[in-house]
């Protein structure tokens, strides 16, 4: 009797990687972009792949997701209403309690110094949260 050899499970940063080759346009080059900074931004950051193929990223808890979708590239932040946002980045889902959120379009420049620190403090705001 054959035994059938196991699926092999992808991990989240190949499906991270599938996702961003499947777009094949601004889209996909955006998540890559933004992908890079929060790793430049967090090394130990973790990748996850949730709800059905939404990118996340983890460190102590939720940092971030990096949602695509017909006309933009979303970033948002867990727990993006209790950060500073010197830089005035967030510019979506900005009436709710807990998250916000970053919508980047075709062709805008990124602020990487503000959006790597935007990343830099929601982790150092789930390592205070985890301790206590």
């Amino acid at each position: 009797m054959n035994k059938s050899q196991p699926k092999r499970v992808e991990s989240a940063s190949e499906l991270i990687d599938a996702r961003i080759a499947a777009l094949g346009d601004w889209r996909g080059e955006m998540l890559a972009r933004l992908r890079a900074l929060v790793k430049k931004a967090e090394p130990d950051v973790v990748e996850e792949w949730k709800w059905r193929g939404t990118p996340v990223w983890s460190h102590n808890g939720m940092v971030c997701t990096g949602e695509t979708y017909k006309s933009v590239v979303k970033m948002t932040f867990a727990k993006g209403a209790s950060l500073k946002d010197p830089a005035g980045l967030f510019n979506s889902s900005l009436e709710g309690n807990t998250r916000r959120a970053i919508d980047f379009h075709e062709g805008e420049k990124l602020n990487e110094a503000a959006l790597k620190a935007l990343v830099r403090a929601a982790v150092a705001l789930n390592k205070s949260s985890a301790r206590g």
